[in-house]
């Protein structure tokens, strides 16, 4: 049998945290979730501090400190996915929400069965990346930098840790594991958050020069990441 899903919603309206209770109570199977609530993000944090999920489902309009801080709280302190389901439908808010660490973003009213499969879909990304057994290959070099998989860490010549979200470690190992190959954005989005790219989503866009920044900070690092324009992106290595 496999294992409950602990899940934290964090929303402010009670008739979203009921329904999001519903939904997976109707919709999953009879074991498959437990829904914890709460209704600011400082009632969030304590309980982060109890004990951890699997997932977190949060709304960005939240009292006192917003949803887009305690997002980005939860992904400087925590390796656990985020979902953030919000009224703010913009495209810039939208953008933001995924910049800022989210693994993904959905525009309230919501269909019951569309979050439910969001869900299993980022749950099981995570659940497939931290069952990857170690392999020959579980490093790479780049440059002078050291990429470990295994670890999920990148690594400059003195061994400090080079900062990377989520988001940008999946990019970049998806980039190095398919070096010289030119990919696309909808690729890049189907590898690293299994969904299709948006013609005005420019997340990856935003994200790619975020990690052409923290590469080229170090020597030999700066144009390894090229664009192929009217296509998409490509990694050309170098030898450390």
């Amino acid at each position: 049998m496999d294992p409950t899903h602990e899940l934290l919603v964090v929303d402010d309206d009670p008739v979203i945290r009921q329904l999001m209770c519903d939904v997976f109570e109707s919709h999953g199977n009879s074991h498959d979730y437990h829904v914890q609530v709460t209704d600011s993000a400082q009632s969030a944090r304590s309980q982060l501090d109890a004990a951890i999920p699997d997932l977190v489902i949060l709304d960005i309009g939240l009292p006192g400190e917003d949803g887009l801080s305690l997002a980005r709280f939860i992904r400087e302190h925590h390796d656990i996915p985020i979902i953030i389901v919000s009224g703010a439908g913009e495209p810039i808010d939208r953008i933001l929400g995924l910049e800022i660490g989210a693994d993904d973003y959905l525009v309230k009213p919501f269909e019951p069965r569309e979050l439910l499969a969001r869900v299993r879909s980022v749950l099981r990304r995570y659940r497939k990346n931290g069952q990857q057994a170690p392999a020959a290959s579980a490093t790479s070099s780049i440059g002078p930098l050291r990429l470990d998989r295994e670890g999920r860490r990148l690594t400059a010549e003195d061994g400090t840790d080079i900062e990377l979200t989520r988001m940008e470690f999946d990019l970049l190992l998806a980039l190095v594991d398919h070096a010289g190959r030119v990919l696309s954005r909808d690729q890049l989005l189907n590898m690293t958050q299994n969904r299709e790219w948006d013609p005005f989503d420019r997340s990856i866009d935003i994200r790619i020069a975020r990690l052409r920044r923290k590469l080229g900070a170090h020597p030999g690092c700066d144009d390894l990441i090229r664009t192929v324009r009217g296509v998409g992106y490509t990694f050309t290595p170098r030898k450390p």
